[in-house]
């Protein structure tokens, strides 16, 4: 078989395949109208019409020029059908939101970013909602692609074009249930962008007391909140709205030294998982002067949106602009450099991955704490 040819191979991530039960015939989940035919490597072409399935040889084994001429097959047997009623854009974003809104595994501050996305989406290509599905190309989309890349950061671009993706998916399905043609999605050939390492702009220990001064001097009535608010945020490296917020005096276990994190009483925590975080010398003293303030009970703090108070705080001492993350980022990277190990860190963080994201974004810091340990060896 030609070595272009799609790879023999059941759990490909990029174009997953599945054998027929009497092992002759090989579909692949990421195009569904396409099938090989396993003894020879051969690609075949397969649409219903009208009630009737067509299975045409597109006589190649090479998996790209297959799927160029699954193309031009689909759109033949498109255009030799009578005409049937168009699915829209807009109708299709009218049924992805309706079954948005109903699906309970994902959280609200999820579903309202995803909107967020399509709302950006259908700024950026005006005339979207109005055109049909299946007149859209790849081309098109690419082109929309280049400009949103522009003007939009990493993570968000790949969500706008992952919402265009999957609000073209949901309609495809419904031309396909109004008796259409199925064709392939054209938004699925746009790259995703790549995500660039997260460059640290953190306060040095010596600037950090200076920092809170700051808060306070800059915001008389609302500063000092806004500083216990911020130590605890990097005392602790919980998240601010999703998790500090809804910490209370109760969720404090002082016998272990541990702080119970459990997240937003509805959604919980990002992962939906309640950990603990240990009660750091830092915090015990922060937790020990909140405490003269209150009859320990309910909220231990309440998160303001304190961009503007961190923006001036930031400029009085001259340092860079901080935002209520990079706290989380500070908490890990003064454990880091205290001699953590990033497992641990990241269980702290309430990753799940093992450490894997707490190494990309923190792995240079426990380069540099091995050579400073590497000078101090003497032979």
């Amino acid at each position: 078989m030609n070595d272009t040819a799609e790879p023999t191979v059941m759990n490909d991530n990029k174009r997953a395949s599945t054998l027929s039960k009497d092992g002759c015939w090989r579909s692949f989940s990421k195009v569904p109208n396409l099938l090989q035919y396993f003894s020879t490597g051969t690609y075949y072409a397969r649409v219903k019409v009208n009630g009737k399935i067509i299975r045409q040889s597109l006589k190649t084994d090479v998996w790209t020029t297959a799927k160029l001429r699954l193309i031009d097959f689909l759109k033949d047997k498109t255009q030799a059908r009578i005409p049937e009623q168009v699915v829209t854009f807009g109708d299709a974003l009218k049924l992805f939101r309706a079954d948005l809104a109903i699906n309970t595994a994902i959280k609200p501050q999820s579903k309202e970013y995803r909107q967020w996305c399509i709302q950006k989406l259908l700024t950026t290509w005006p005339d979207l909602e109005k055109r049909g599905i299946a007149s859209l190309n790849e081309r098109e989309c690419i082109e929309w692609a280049a400009k949103l890349r522009k003007e939009t950061a990493c993570d968000y671009y790949n969500n706008v074009i992952g919402s265009l993706n999957l609000v073209l998916a949901t309609g495809i399905k419904e031309h396909v249930s109004k008796g259409g043609v199925p064709f392939l999605n054209p938004a699925a050939v746009i790259p995703r962008a790549k995500k660039r390492q997260i460059e640290l702009r953190l306060p040095e220990p010596s600037q950090f007391k200076d920092f809170l001064n700051a808060v306070k001097e800059v915001a008389p009535q609302a500063g000092m909140q806004t500083a216990q608010m911020i130590e605890f945020l990097a005392y602790s490296g919980v998240r601010a709205f999703s998790e500090a917020e809804w910490i209370t005096w109760e969720d404090i276990d002082w016998q272990r030294k541990e702080i119970i994190v459990r997240g937003h009483p509805d959604t919980a925590t990002k992962n939906g998982e309640i950990r603990r975080v240990p009660i750091l010398p830092n915090m015990d003293e922060l937790l020990g002067r909140l405490k003269a303030d209150t009859d320990e009970k309910g909220k231990i703090l309440h998160v303001p949106r304190c961009d503007p108070i961190l923006t001036k705080a930031c400029a009085k001492i001259g340092i860079a602009t901080l935002t209520l993350h990079d706290f989380r980022h500070l908490f890990a990277t003064r454990c880091i450099e205290s001699g953590v190990d990033i497992p641990t860190v990241s269980r702290w963080l309430g990753h799940k991955d093992g450490g894997a994201l707490a190494m990309k974004t923190y792995g240079h810091l426990r380069n540099e704490h091995s050579r400073q340990m590497a000078e101090k060896v003497k032979f």
